[in-house]
């Protein structure tokens, strides 16, 4: 391998995992507070779309109105919730896919790729869910509260602990497809560059052609999930900013056809970099240590084919 590697770690191991994880942690917490003034746009839109109607307009409107701290509100649940939210979802992914991976051997490998996403974001959802909650009421209400902690105390006061999770099943309706979509979409994209496009083995390709390789992959695997996440995510914010107390009267509200589109271009502007950045850091981790140039992706040969 060129270079030299950060220090070793066993394959599948107790350390293996926890890599996982706080690769996961590192890389959706930074990449989640790199994009705060975006999606502070986004929940906007989202819950007042005649006054921000687009993306240069909206931020605009939000500088012009509040100042530019507005365009940060709700960092530190950016940087904190998300980062748990992606130690879960990546630590667990990596377990579970080993785990699916021996009890359904005559599966198609997109089962197990999806079955695993799903049962990962899971325990990630039930993680973020209260940082969400303080998150979107700080970005959406200027003096709702000062930050995180005042939030979580506020948040607490006014609704009690189901406060932080009345919008749990609107948010895992969003990020499970997103992440059965995502994990898949990336698994399968990296085998395809690998097989049609570079034409040879992860292990035998460098660095630089594996991260390739990642970002490609990624940017694909963050867009098709942002499309298929972007009803339940509009849901979340009107749940969450009392425009609609049940998810039946969110969708009666916002309309089928706004529930597709609404936000979707500023979702797409932020995710699909998110998730590639995510992606990058993650794998660059895994590229230090030797996991990824050794292929850590578990053997599929016992799977069934895509295509039979």
């Amino acid at each position: 391998m060129e270079g030299e590697r950060l220090f070793e770690v066993e394959e599948f191991s107790a350390g293996y995992y926890g890599l996982c994880t706080a690769g996961g942690m590192l890389s959706a917490g930074i990449t989640h507070l790199a994009i705060t003034p975006l999606d502070v746009l986004k929940v906007n839109m989202q819950v007042d779309p005649l006054k921000y109607r687009g993306i240069s307009s909206g931020l605009i409107t939000l500088w012009r109105e509040q100042g530019h701290s507005a365009l940060w509100r709700g960092w530190s649940g950016k940087l904190f919730g998300y980062g748990v939210q992606g130690g879960f979802k990546f630590g667990l992914y990596e377990y579970f896919k080993r785990s699916y991976s021996e009890l359904l051997v005559d599966q198609r490998r997109s089962v197990v790729f999806f079955l695993s996403g799903a049962s990962a974001q899971v325990f990630a959802d039930v993680a973020l869910c209260p940082f969400e909650a303080v998150k979107v009421q700080v970005q959406t209400q200027p003096h709702f509260a000062r930050g995180l902690t005042d939030g979580f105390r506020k948040l607490y006061v006014n609704e009690g602990l189901s406060g932080f999770y009345k919008g749990l099943f609107p948010l895992w309706g969003r990020n499970l497809p997103f992440s059965m979509i995502m994990f898949s979409t990336f698994e399968h994209s990296v085998d395809l560059m690998y097989r049609k496009v570079i034409q040879r083995r992860k292990e035998d390709c460098s660095r630089a052609e594996q991260l390739g390789v990642t970002c490609l992959s990624g940017y694909a695997a963050g867009s098709l999930g942002t499309v298929i996440s972007n009803p339940a995510d509009n849901i979340v914010s009107f749940l969450y900013n009392r425009k609609a107390e049940t998810v039946r009267q969110a969708i009666k509200e916002i309309g089928l056809v706004n529930l597709f589109t609404r936000s979707l271009p500023v979702r797409i502007t932020l995710v699909g970099p998110v998730a590639t950045l995510q992606w990058f850091l993650y794998d660059t981790i895994k590229v230090l240590t030797g996991l990824l140039r050794r292929g850590t992706s578990l053997s599929l040969r016992r799977f069934k084919p895509i295509v039979e």
